[in-house]
């Protein structure tokens, strides 16, 4: 199918079915997005305009993640621990 056919099935999922995460990060950028035009708006520098953004939308990532899952981040739990079933296991923990 190739590169555009696995772009177009990721974007048909994330429109009909999107992920906890997904849903999470589309908040941020649309609230950097947002925060940016603000700051145009009053006429700061683009240096601090974009700083400021980001930064807003790293604070609204963590407050919509908590209010989302109920914890800032996912818990490490027993995920070393064999006689217990896993919490959480990252994929990327070795």
């Amino acid at each position: 199918m190739g590169l555009f056919g696995d772009l177009k099935d990721d974007v048909v999922e994330f429109v009909r079915d999107p992920t906890d995460e997904q849903k999470i990060l589309v908040t941020a950028a649309l609230s950097i997005a947002v925060a940016d035009r603000f700051f145009y708006a009053i006429d700061f520098p683009f240096v601090v305009r974009t700083t400021a953004a980001v930064g807003v939308g790293f604070i609204v990532m963590f407050v919509v993640s908590y209010l989302y899952t109920g914890q800032l981040v996912p818990p490490d739990g027993n995920v070393d621990d064999d006689e217990e079933p896993e919490e959480y296991a990252d994929e990327l923990d070795p």
